[in-house]
């Protein structure tokens, strides 16, 4: 394995673009978008998998940049958010996976531990979000429960 440079160690991934206004070649107007985001999410998309087709497909870099607000503050505003947020439900639905493969590979201790250290970040991330109002103060994760859930 090769040495890293300095300056890129522990990054990987895009950055967002610098600019706080709209590019120039951009000609969709905000309701516009607003609109976009909502026909996507209405078609039963994810906050991520909305950002990634309105980049790849129409073209929109940022729609924070161009609308002022964030796609899941465009959902809230329209009451299309689940009751659970997409980082919580992405996690449920890892740790389901992992449980149902522990099932008929009970010696796999590797699985156990990524079981359990996803099983903390739900946790973690719980009384974050109870904190901040955006779960219920009477939520709480119950793996049983979050089985029939996903599915």
């Amino acid at each position: 394995m090769g040495r890293m440079h300095a300056r890129t160690r522990g990054k990987s991934g895009s950055k967002k673009p610098l600019s706080s206004k709209p590019p120039s070649w951009l000609t969709y107007k905000a309701a516009e978008v607003e609109k976009l985001v909502l026909k996507l999410a209405k078609q039963g998309d994810s906050t991520s998998k909305i950002g990634l087709t309105l980049r790849d497909s129409y073209g929109i870099p940022d729609v924070k940049i161009i609308t002022k607000k964030s796609i899941t503050q465009i959902l809230k505003d329209n009451k299309l958010t689940g009751e659970v947020p997409e980082d919580v439900q992405n996690l449920i639905r890892r740790a389901v996976q992992i449980k149902k493969h522990l099932e008929k590979n009970k010696k796999d201790n590797v699985s156990k531990r990524g079981l359990h250290l996803i099983e903390s970040k739900i946790r973690r991330l719980e009384k974050y979000y109870k904190r901040t109002k955006r779960l219920p103060k009477t939520w709480k994760y119950d793996p049983e429960r979050a089985r029939l859930l996903v599915g």
